[in-house]
Formats: C-alpha cells, structure tokens, sequence
C-alpha cells in the first residue's frame, strides 16, 4: 500500500513579459515622504524658535544696535537694559509684571478649578438641560475672545467694575474651551465604577469629587490650568478695553503703551525688547515645572 505525500509547492512570481511597465518599488517614495515630515516639522520649529532667539540676543543691545549690525550676535549692554527696565518710572513694569502674575494665576487657579467641575459635572452627572448646555459650551469655544470684548466691557459698565482688577479677573474664571477638555478629561481618567464603587460606601456628589475623583484628574487640571495660564497672560484686548489706570495693566498691554512711544523716542525700543524677554520667563518656567502633568495631560485626552 501506498501513500501519497503532498508537498508544498513553491509559488513564483510570474515573469514580466518584455515591453510591460515594471511596478514601481516603495522605498523611494517612502524617503520622500519622510523627508517631506521631517522637513515640514523643521521648518516650523525654526518658525517658532527664530522669534525667541532674536529676542535673546535683541536684549543685549542698545537702542543703535538693533537696528544695526548682525541681528544674530550679543552685544554688552543686557545688564544696562535691566537696569533701565527696572528702574523706568518708579519700577512700574514690576507693578505691570505682578498684575499679569495676578490675572494669569488666578484665571489659571481658579477658572481652571471652575472649568474642572463643570467638565465632571456635564460629564458624570444627568439633569434636564444638560445637552443644551453642552452644546452652548461647544458654540462658546468657536467664538473667538475678540468677539466678547465689547459685551464684556458693556456688562463692566452697567455694574461698575471698569477700571478695576474684577473687570479682567471674573472674564477669565469661565473658559468654554476649558470646560470642553475637562470633560474629555474626565471621561479618560475617571472611570464611572469608581464613583459607583464611593457611593456604595456612602460618599455624597461634593464627597466623591473632592476625595476620588479630583486626585484622578490632578494631570488634567494641570494641562487646564497651563492653557489658561498662557491664555490669560498673553491677553490684550480685554485689558486694553476694561482698564484705564497705568497701575493696573498687566505686562502685555504696558509693553504696547511703550511701543507707541518708539516713533517719538527710540530709547523706547530697548525697554520693548527688555519687557518682552522678562515676560516670557514666567510662561518657561509654569511649562519646565509643569511638563510632566501636561504631557499626561495630552495623552489622556488624545486616548480618549
């Protein structure tokens, strides 16, 4: 008796008849499109970081300098600039510096804690109303800032708070961006069987939120609090509209009241170009210690 053994038969790739067209390997076309990503995201590093390294050296020179020689080297008077800086009218830039500290960290602090709730609240929790609301916060993120500048003062005016710090603080406490990311925030970190498993142990709403809930979002507060923080502390429109006394603007605007002066006095330009690099050191310093929180903070929301 005997058996049949089949074996495996090796197929081969049909030779290519001469005169056809020979496919086309990916190899190239895949460096192409690496060097094309690659070439992109390094044209736009340098779109970023060419402003600031301007800055740095910009910040070094006197006034016939700037506008003189190479802009890419250091000159010798980065210490005088400071000096001037600090000592221009009385020390007022530390007065502006303070203010946008004050607006920049209680906008961040705060609204970002406000926004934190109302995210875990459209989030976790079912009431009447609660998609119209939602989708009012979505129509909110579209409109841009701008738009709200002239409401806002208008409200400001009929309550009496123009020209006072509450007219620049209250706008930043509500962010409808804010409110949308915590929502994504919470649905990523919070699982809905933990707060099941708290008020099984007999924890209220306000109990679950502050004692398991608000830990678990630590990272997304975070990255909240960073975005309004930059958010607030470049501002300029609303300050510009809701304040009219020198003492209460914050850096942004009072770096602008000096570049007006430029035209008529160009020592006015080393104090814009001092002013500047100052206030770009705080929003370093808020991303350098606050890094890890924000990258876990991105990641989370992108997953979810």
């Amino acid at each position: 008796m005997t058996a049949v053994i089949d074996r495996p038969t090796s197929h081969r790739a049909a030779p290519i008849p001469p005169g056809a067209p020979r496919p086309r390997r990916l190899g190239g076309g895949r460096a192409l499109s690496i060097v094309g990503v690659n070439g992109l995201l390094v044209l736009g590093a340098v779109y970023m970081v060419l402003p600031l390294l301007w800055l740095v050296f910009a910040a070094t020179k006197d006034a016939g300098a700037l506008y003189s020689g190479d802009a890419f080297t250091f000159g010798s008077h980065f210490l005088a600039n400071m000096q001037h800086l600090l000592q221009k009218d009385g020390g007022i830039f530390l007065r502006w510096l303070a203010n946008s500290v004050l607006y920049a960290g209680v906008g961040a602090i705060v609204g970002g804690f406000i926004s934190l709730m109302a995210g875990y609240a459209f989030d976790k929790f079912e009431f009447r109303g609660k998609r119209p609301l939602y989708a009012a916060v979505l129509v909110g993120v579209l409109i841009p800032n701008t738009a709200t500048v002239i409401p806002l003062y208008l409200l400001a005016a009929s309550a009496g708070l123009t020209n006072t710090i509450w007219a620049v603080l209250i706008p930043t406490l509500c962010n409808p961006f804010s409110v949308y990311l915590a929502r994504v925030f919470s649905a990523g970190y919070l699982p809905a069987e933990t707060l099941e498993a708290a008020r099984v142990d007999g924890a209220g709403p306000v109990r679950s939120f502050l004692q398991v809930g608000l830990p678990m979002l630590v990272p997304g507060f975070v990255t909240i609090a960073l975005f309004q923080f930059v958010g607030i502390w470049n501002n300029f429109m609303l300050p510009l509209i809701m304040l009219q006394n020198r003492e209460l603007f914050p850096s942004s605007v009072g770096i602008a009241l000096w570049q007006s002066q430029v035209q008529q006095n160009p020592e006015f330009a080393t104090l814009v170009i001092a002013g500047s690099f100052v206030s770009i050191v705080p929003l370093v310093i808020a991303f350098v210690m606050l890094q890890r929180f924000w990258r876990a903070g991105l990641s989370a929301g992108s997953v979810k």
